[in-house]
């Protein structure tokens, strides 16, 4: 079973092209697509061996009306992006628990030989689990709130000086809007 989305917001540098939802046996899953350029400065940074790091947030609210909405569920996913310049591949790594991948914790990585093929990766996540089924009641309304940002809090402290106030380093996309069913086929 889907779930269609409706409504958006949006900041310039970035898009949210698809937001989908759907239901299995065992959850809720998100699938994104976020379309951004990675600017010039910071690509210069990842080829002199800086890595980048991005943030996912998700959050699932059940709308209540005698008090604020009930958070259902929330997750968060963290991507490094990363450049090997002895063997000029690309990494990726994702942490599930919304903690940057940066020591021993559990993180999925893999290598690509382009930088496009690395952001797609980290553009377009998909069967994200973000609640357990039981979690969301088809009979009430919910909204979903998902971000996306460039976090520069991970960055070396010379580089978020420096970028501070920068729009190039700016990359970041929010988009709040309610959950429909889909109607069964």
């Amino acid at each position: 079973m889907g779930l269609l989305l409706a409504a958006s917001a949006a900041f310039a540098d970035a898009d949210i092209a698809q937001l989908r939802l759907e239901r299995g046996d065992d959850g809720i899953y998100l699938s994104a697509d976020v379309n951004f350029d990675l600017p010039q400065p910071v690509e210069e940074a990842l080829v002199k061996g800086i890595a980048v790091y991005f943030v996912a947030e998700v959050e699932l609210l059940r709308d209540r009306w005698y008090w604020s909405d009930k958070r259902v569920a929330a997750s968060s996913r963290a991507f490094r992006l990363s450049f090997q310049p002895l063997t000029r591949r690309w990494r990726v790594q994702v942490s599930a628990n919304g903690q940057v991948p940066s020591g021993p914790e559990l993180t999925l990585g893999q290598n690509f030989e382009s930088l496009r093929e690395a952001l797609t990766a980290i553009q377009r996540p998909s069967r994200w689990r973000i609640a357990d089924g039981a979690d969301f009641d088809p009979t009430s309304r919910h909204t979903l709130a998902f971000s996306f940002h460039l976090d520069m809090s991970k960055l070396p402290r010379p580089f978020q000086i420096g970028a501070l106030g920068q729009s190039d380093w700016s990359i970041a996309v929010r988009r709040t809007q309610r959950v429909v069913l889909e109607q069964e086929r």
